[in-house]
């Protein structure tokens, strides 16, 4: 391993790109000679500060520029794992399928619709979800199938329109190991006549690898895509959708297996997702439980994922008698939260459920980056949405503002 450690390495870089500088070649060849280890540990750990620091901070800010960046680097590192292939061929490829085109064939020639999961459940309901919708309205004679990880598949399990190809891919995976889901994918994605929607997923490394013949191939490139402005990924992707396919108001939804539920209950999200910076200090939950139960509200915590979030929902439970817990998938708790009077959470998968059920719900957001990333990924939907965009995090006037948005949206009733 070298002397700095991978996650010092991936933030170099990342600071270099940021600032306008040429990303630098010597320092991220170093960082996919730790990924490309034989080693497990070194591997993992090279490989958790490429995605974590390196692609998620540039991808995190939405600039065209930083497209154009990680395509350079990322095809000079998949080069490396398949060596048949030339990073200048997958750079002019990304730069040509990167630019929104229309749908121009006919729609009753196309039997099968390909639609890539983007691997985190959050962005599958935001986004991919509206792909789905909209390849149904599209071409109402053809196959429309989802490929990605069973998590993904519950959340769309009771929609009888929808088939499914599993593609496992492990987001804590080493770097060898997530390419390796590429020539599964180009094989399993090669049927005649049909089309791929790829909504940024990671199964293609953001568009990067071919899958399929690019005149079958449609890209939303959600980080340049609209990058000018304010709008939500699910408003791009809606407006995306109708230039490329003509359908003008794809909505996002979900089709969970259902789950019982007492329509009054108010569910509650405290997972971050391994990210500590969307968390509020302490005691900013026990006291946003306790407002809650004031209020009189039956809530219902989910445990998250994770030992850590799951013991924090506990304790948290433990201190206040009726709040309960929830514990099962997150296709179950979406469900839940479906039914639910009032969701209210950090910035997580949970909220974009609500937003596509048409739940009430309230967001506590921290910990984005950059403005853009905020504007990004606010959630979008149908119901009434209360969002506490926290900049400075302080506890007592996040609890204050989330008190009173939770009072506007239980006025509604």
């Amino acid at each position: 391993m070298p002397a700095r450690r991978p996650a010092e390495i991936a933030q170099d870089i990342l600071d270099r790109c940021l600032h306008g500088d040429l990303w630098p070649r010597e320092p991220f060849h170093s960082l996919i000679d730790v990924c490309l280890s034989y080693h497990g540990e070194e591997a993992r750990a090279g490989s958790d500060a490429l995605f974590r620091i390196l692609v998620e901070g540039l991808a995190d800010r939405f600039e065209p520029r930083l497209s154009e960046v990680y395509a350079e680097m990322f095809a000079e590192a998949v080069c490396r794992v398949y060596p048949e292939w030339r990073p200048e061929t997958l750079v002019t490829r990304y730069e040509n399928v990167r630019k929104t085109r229309r749908f121009d064939a006919k729609n009753d020639q196309i039997r099968t619709v390909f639609v890539l999961s983007r691997v985190t459940l959050g962005a599958d309901i935001a986004i991919t979800s509206l792909a789905l919708d909209a390849a149904k309205r599209c071409f109402p004679s053809a196959r429309i199938v989802l490929a990605g990880g069973p998590k993904t598949r519950d959340l769309f399990v009771s929609d009888p329109k929808v088939d499914y190809i599993p593609i496992t891919y492990g987001r804590s995976a080493t770097f060898r190991e997530r390419l390796s889901v590429w020539p599964e994918l180009r094989q399993r994605l090669s049927e005649p006549n049909s089309i791929v929607i790829d909504p940024d997923s990671r199964l293609t490394q953001l568009g990067l690898l071919p899958v399929c013949p690019d005149e079958s191939y449609y890209l939303y490139e959600s980080r340049a895509f609209g990058w000018d402005g304010a709008d939500s990924l699910t408003d791009l992707m809606r407006r995306w959708l109708a230039e490329t396919f003509d359908v003008e108001d794809a909505s996002p939804y979900i089709a969970p297996a259902p789950q019982a539920i007492d329509p009054e209950t108010v569910t509650v999200s405290l997972g971050v997702g391994e990210n500590q910076a969307k968390r509020i200090a302490d005691p900013f939950e026990e006291t946003l439980l306790a407002g809650l139960v004031g209020r009189g509200a039956n809530v219902l915590i989910d445990k998250g994922f994770g030992d850590e979030e799951a013991l924090r929902a506990e304790r948290l439970a433990a201190r206040f008698p009726g709040v309960r817990t929830f514990q099962g998938s997150f296709a179950a708790f979406a469900s839940v939260i479906s039914g639910s009077r009032l969701y209210v959470g950090y910035d997580s998968a949970g909220q974009h459920a609500a937003a596509a059920s048409g739940t009430p719900l309230v967001s506590v957001f921290a910990g984005f980056p950059c403005p853009r990333m905020f504007e990004r990924w606010r959630p979008t939907g149908r119901g009434p949405i209360e969002i506490v965009r926290v900049d400075k995090p302080d506890p007592d006037e996040v609890l204050e503002r989330t008190l009173a948005a939770v009072d506007r949206l239980f006025a509604l009733r």
